[in-house]
């Protein structure tokens, strides 16, 4: 399983749980691939692939395949997911059920666990990421 591929899967149905891109969101998802290690075409690719796809489909792999991970991974990806949902100072109320329903329903996990990490990833956003045109 790749893990980059379901950062991108879950970047993509956060930023449009609430029908909305905005600006933030693609901001903190530059800082994701990036940190991550994830090159920017592949970010594309993977993007444009999973828009000509049923959402609901692609949440239940995501679910599946969260469920694959190690315990830590598990944690990482749902704290990039609450790092990213909050970049513009508000977790919608569509973002947050859809993370709650990640992490408390279908994989079990605290949340005191989660913003340990989260505010790790915080740390990491304050270095700037230069020159990249990402669409979400």
């Amino acid at each position: 399983m790749n893990h980059k591929a379901l950062l991108i899967k879950l970047y993509y149905l956060l930023v449009h749980a609430d029908g909305k891109v905005n600006e933030h969101e693609v901001a903190l998802g530059k800082q994701m691939i990036h940190t991550e290690g994830i090159t920017e075409s592949e970010f594309i690719i993977q993007l444009e692939s999973v828009k000509k796809r049923n959402h609901v489909v692609v949440q239940a792999e995501c679910i599946e395949e969260l469920k694959k991970l190690n315990h830590e991974k598990q944690v990482h990806s749902i704290a990039w997911l609450c790092v990213i949902a909050n970049a513009d100072g508000f977790m919608d109320k569509t973002e947050w059920q859809f993370i709650y329903k990640l992490y408390s329903k279908e994989l079990n996990l605290t949340l005191d666990e989660i913003m340990k990490v989260q505010k790790e990833l915080i740390g990491l956003k304050e270095k700037p990421v230069m020159g990249s045109s990402i669409i979400a």
